[in-house]
């Protein structure tokens, strides 16, 4: 059972340093991958005691998972806790964090650049490569967005055989 939790507690950490990298923090992760591991739904006191967490820290990350899609509450008649289970389809998790990327970070940054990407004429040689970079940056992010839109709305078994072939 020892080396079970050792397990256990390594999946944890790990899955909170991969958090990071989907922009979301280390406790927010930590908290995810407890409850995708958890065969029943988890109260914020289990939560709490089992990541050595605030409160504060649970309920707020909690909320974040809510609203990220990654999680849901549940509530029993008759029970006056809060109990919270994670969606364990793990395409359906892929996808949810690949549309939350594109919604928090891909779609705000090509705002930005549209405001700067109109380029007028100029003699200016740093005024026309800033445009040009500018442009180029905007191209890549639109095609990241057109990816990560048809990953979010596909079915596993669709893009598993486009990727295949592209390989």
């Amino acid at each position: 059972m020892e080396d079970f939790d050792n397990k256990k507690n390594e999946f944890i950490a790990h899955w909170g340093v991969l958090g990071s990298s989907w922009g979301i923090n280390r406790t927010m992760a930590q908290i995810h991958a407890l409850l995708i591991i958890s065969v029943k739904p988890l109260t914020y006191e289990e939560i709490m005691e089992e990541l050595k967490i605030s409160r504060g820290n649970a309920n707020s990350n909690l909320r974040e998972l809510i609203s990220w899609g990654l999680i849901k509450k549940i509530v029993y008649p008759g029970d006056r806790k809060e109990y919270f289970e994670a969606y364990k389809d793990v395409w359906k998790m892929f996808t949810t964090v690949a549309r939350e990327r594109k919604r928090r970070e891909i779609e705000p940054a090509l705002e930005v650049l549209e405001k700067f990407s109109d380029s007028p004429d100029s003699d200016s040689e740093e005024e026309r490569a800033f445009y040009n970079q500018i442009n180029s940056i905007k191209e890549m992010m639109g095609k990241a967005d057109t990816i990560l839109e048809k990953i979010s709305k596909s079915e596993e078994s669709k893009v598993v055989q486009t990727l295949l072939k592209l390989l």
